[in-house]
């Protein structure tokens, strides 16, 4: 078995922040003595329907406990969600429905298993509802005396919205004690964020001592950058590699980051030994172009396989190198009435919503026939084997009705 100073150095590769190191250590060297597995937490409210690299970053760190012997307890906020996070927001976020939620939260699970181990003695999943929607008005009382407004208003999201005078709901502020609470519900040993997520986690701290339990070891993990290079990586931005995109679709995003992100996409998404990642990215020791082609090579086989991440390589090789249109574009069935730029993209399917079929045009991403298209509405007249071009690397040939 590793011996504890290994481990607390694996686990602390890739963190920003652990609260604290030392109680880190003494747990594991009690887990170890008593022969128990720590319980590893990470809350995920189901606000949308894939995770994407950057959620991934987490999830790896608690595959690492796993992979030590100790079990991951993943929280669905079904009931959270309700409310919505206020991190990082300038307003309040509107409400999910059930039904919204219920879809989300299936697929995540799905999608975990990605990356997680999922075997019963090493995987718990909790809907936060079980406890959250039994709460009584006096029970809620109770806990909201726990902390108070001053606290609440040192989270930065809050103080800069009250600076500035905008609106804060009430209920925004039962968003923390909701996720701390759901950390004394499962016993958690160590909570796991992004640093978006500091506050939420001490949060959960503070509610374990009031009730009487030991307080989680917090442990925050940096916000993987999207790809536009500036933002968190994210479905509404429009930045994002999802955990279900095509071997070809993850290629190409991945070799559209700049060499400047290669570091941080190295150390969060990859297992590579640091002193190698340090060679990868020194351009004097090794091209950007080849660092990149091996860095998406090594995150496609976490979630395909190793000949996936070759034929994606060879594909991009093919069509974007060598300025080549790939074998094997799909054929899609359309009707010959106009259609609008953005609804041909979406009726395509090489775009997930009509927000990111306007962020591709306006950004030079669409072409037709190798035209490009610059107006979202600009009416497109299908024709058969018209070319639907979106990106560096999604096609689609136009079969007339």
């Amino acid at each position: 078995m590793t011996d504890i100073k290994t481990q607390v150095e694996q686990l602390k590769r890739g963190t920003v922040e652990i609260f604290s190191e030392n109680e880190l250590a003494e747990r594991l060297a009690e887990a170890a003595k008593d022969k128990h597995q720590l319980r590893i937490k990470l809350g995920m409210d189901p606000t949308a329907p894939d995770i994407h690299l950057g959620h991934t970053v987490v999830m790896r760190k608690m595959r690492q406990f796993q992979d030590m012997g100790h079990k991951a307890v993943l929280i669905i906020g079904d009931y959270t969600a309700r409310i919505g996070d206020p991190t990082g927001q300038n307003t309040t976020r509107p409400m999910l429905t059930p039904e919204q939620i219920d879809k989300n939260a299936k697929t995540y699970i799905a999608q975990a298993g990605k990356v997680l181990d999922m075997s019963k003695d090493k995987f718990e999943v909790r809907p936060n509802s079980e406890w959250l929607a039994d709460l009584r008005l006096a029970d809620i009382i109770k806990l909201t005396s726990s902390t108070t407004v001053a606290r609440m208003l040192e989270r930065d999201t809050f103080e800069i919205r009250y600076k500035a005078g905008d609106a804060i709901s009430l209920h925004e502020f039962l968003y923390p004690l909701m996720q701390g609470y759901d950390s004394v519900m499962v016993k958690a040993d160590v909570e796991l964020g992004g640093t978006d997520q500091t506050f939420n986690n001490l949060v959960g701290r503070d509610l374990q001592r009031i009730n009487n339990q030991k307080p989680q070891i917090v442990m925050t993990m940096p916000i993987l950058v999207g790809l536009d290079g500036k933002e968190k990586m994210s479905k509404s931005k429009g930045n994002y590699i999802g955990v279900t995109d095509s071997p070809k679709d993850m290629f190409g995003k991945i070799m559209s980051i700049s060499d400047e992100m290669m570091e941080n996409y190295y150390t969060l998404l990859t297992d590579i030994p640091t002193a190698k990642i340090k060679e990868l990215v020194d351009s004097q020791k090794t091209h950007p172009k080849q660092a990149k082609v091996f860095l998406g090579k090594t995150v496609i086989k976490q979630f395909y396989d190793e000949a996936a991440g070759e034929t994606a390589a060879a594909e991009f090789e093919n069509v974007f190198a060598q300025k080549q249109m790939p074998q094997d574009i799909p054929e899609v069935k359309i009707s010959p009435e106009p259609i609008a730029a953005a609804k041909l993209l979406a009726a395509c399917n090489l775009v997930t919503s009509g927000g990111e079929a306007k962020r591709l045009i306006a950004g030079g991403g669409m072409s037709i026939d190798s035209e490009k298209v610059t107006d979202p509405n600009k009416l497109i007249t299908p024709a058969n084997g018209m070319i639907v071009r979106a990106g560096k690397l999604k096609f689609a040939k136009l079969t007339v009705k």
